[in-house]
């Protein structure tokens, strides 16, 4: 079968499309026929080996997928490496998909849904009428995070690096914008938020613009951080500097919520419904053939990219 495969770490230029054999599932495990594959900002790390955890060589990238397994669809979370014709996955981490929600829509939901899902619920404690950060607005997590946010009586800030990607986040709902190359990027949101801090900032870029939003927050505020998308790490923070304010900051890892049925399936379950039901629009940004996955992860570290990168083997 056809695959990305890596024999070396490195940037996008190290993923190359070869022949490998087709896997074979074990105990519990399924071998799905890839119909679609969703590209995460962690697939960048996996193949730099800059993840949180570490990486085999050779390796297919790609944790993942839409496919089918005995004539039925499903969402999977893959075990054998995403980037292929075909994968397996155990049989806790597959799910199926409602006839109303397509392949693509799907693939927007297992990473990206959820992880806005639960950084707005689980971690920030969203309550109605609070005012919300998003960085990386128009990115996969971001766009669906301002969505949530609205449905759930938030108001939006959101923090785009293009015009074309504060259109977009308007769009969606966004109540405010803020150009996220400001020199003073904390003046800039408390601006945007009648000159008040902010109670909530989703926060996935790291070094300054992680120093920047902690600036920014109200007391009580939260910021939770879910990934350092710059890779420079933010300045140190002495726990005694966030009793000032009361502030909090909290970090997500989607890996911990697998294996827990009401992490992740009761979350996806109702994720496909507001989708069905139209009250979420998920963002395909770009579609490529599996061949041309170096471009699509050029795309993604450029900061070139909208919504959702989906592959097609």
């Amino acid at each position: 079968m056809k695959a990305i495969q890596i024999s070396e770490f490195g940037g996008p230029e190290v993923m190359k499309l070869v022949d490998i054999d087709q896997p074979k599932p074990g105990t519990d495990e399924v071998l799905l026929d890839v119909t679609a594959i969703g590209i995460n900002y962690a697939d960048t790390h996996q193949v730099e080996n800059s993840y949180l955890s570490p990486q085999a060589l050779p390796l297919v990238p790609g944790i993942e997928v839409v496919g089918t397994h005995d004539g039925k669809r499903y969402l999977a979370a893959v075990s054998s490496g995403g980037y292929a014709q075909q994968a397996i996955a155990h049989t806790s981490s597959i799910f199926p998909i409602p006839d109303s929600v397509t392949d693509d829509q799907a693939l927007c939901m297992l990473v990206q849904g959820t992880t806005a899902w639960h950084l707005l619920k689980t971690m920030a404690h969203l309550q109605k009428g609070e005012s919300v950060v998003v960085h990386a607005a128009a990115g996969g997590v971001g766009t669906l995070a301002i969505q949530l946010a609205k449905l759930w009586g938030g108001t939006v800030i959101a923090v785009t690096s293009s015009p074309e990607k504060a259109a977009l986040a308007k769009s969606l709902g966004a109540d405010a914008l803020v150009d996220a190359s400001e020199v003073n990027l904390a003046k800039a949101i408390r601006a945007a938020n009648g000159g008040k801090g902010v109670d909530i900032i989703l926060e996935m870029v790291g070094g300054p613009t992680f120093d920047q939003s902690l600036l920014a927050l109200a007391d009580f505020g939260r910021l939770i951080t879910f990934g350092m998308a710059s890779r420079t790490a933010p300045t140190a923070i002495h726990p005694g500097a966030l009793m000032h304010g009361s502030k909090t900051v909290a970090a997500f890892w989607l890996a911990n919520c697998f294996g827990k049925p009401a992490l992740l399936d009761d979350v996806l379950v109702e994720l496909f419904q507001l989708v069905a039901d139209g009250k979420l629009k998920p963002i395909i940004g770009a579609t490529y053939p599996l061949d041309q996955a170096t471009d699509a992860h050029r795309a993604m570290l450029g900061r070139s990219t909208t919504g959702k990168i989906v592959l097609k083997p």
